[in-house]
């Protein structure tokens, strides 16, 4: 069983993990739940949020997405911090911690523990206070155990 109080303390919870072990699963629980309760919910991948980011410098637009992103009183943000951040989207991703720190919830997914993903931003000190913030607000939950997909596959 579980609640939603993260939402309402403005908290949110890295969940992180082999591939497989049920995170995005538990996300999407989670977010189902905050939207059955009311609350403005919005779940994306962490490409296609980078990618709609990128787009937007393009049309002028940027602020306007960004903005978008932050709104929501439960931001889920599904295989995080698979590979190394450009500086554009580690500049994008410490905006958005910054602006939903204290005032929003989010949600991360990813196969990489939170310590790793300090080396994936080009400038530490910007990796540095973005993530602090993340992590002293944060739920860090390690999903471990076999692969749920391997137990399903067909045989």
């Amino acid at each position: 069983m579980f609640n939603l109080s993260f939402i309402e303390k403005k908290q949110s919870i890295l969940l992180f993990g082999p591939t497989g072990t049920g995170k995005t699963t538990l996300a999407r629980h989670l977010a189902y739940a905050a939207l059955k309760a009311g609350h403005s919910v919005l779940f994306t991948r962490a490409d296609k949020m980078f990618d709609a980011l990128k787009l937007a410098i393009l049309d002028g637009g940027h602020d306007r997405v960004l903005r978008y992103y932050i709104k929501y009183d439960l931001l889920v943000v599904d295989d995080f911090a698979l590979r190394t951040f450009s500086r554009e989207e580690a500049n994008d991703l410490y905006e958005l911690i910054i602006e939903r720190y204290e005032t929003k919830s989010s949600i991360f997914t990813s196969a990489r523990a939170p310590e790793e993903w300090q080396g994936l931003f080009p400038d530490p000190i910007l990796g540095n206070s973005a993530l602090d913030r993340l992590a002293h607000s944060s739920y860090q939950i390690l999903m471990d155990g076999p692969s749920i997909r391997k137990q399903n596959s067909p045989r």
